[in-house]
């Protein structure tokens, strides 16, 4: 099952929000557009604070074993890796 775009939009608003992205509006992050480094220029913590956010909002646990640069490589991948699990539980 694919994440819906309203799906999408609440996982951007929930980025914003958690790390206090000052000048960066939800519907400027790009759905397939890296988050870190050349992208929205994330770092290490931001990660954390992305996972933790992603943990307490849906249930949903990134583990750095289950390939963690990979889920939170764009709002698409974190988007289907909440979906999977989600769907799975």
């Amino acid at each position: 099952m694919e994440a819906s775009d309203s799906f999408k939009l609440t996982i951007k608003e929930m980025i914003v929000e958690v790390l206090n992205l000052e000048g960066v509006a939800p519907e400027d992050i790009e759905d397939d557009g890296p988050l870190f480094i050349e992208g929205l220029g994330l770092d290490s913590i931001d990660a954390l604070e992305i996972a933790l956010a992603v943990e307490k909002r849906f249930g949903v646990k990134i583990r750095h074993e289950e390939g963690g640069q990979k889920v939170l490589y764009s709002v698409n991948t974190l988007a289907a890796h909440i979906v999977q699990c989600t769907a799975a539980s």
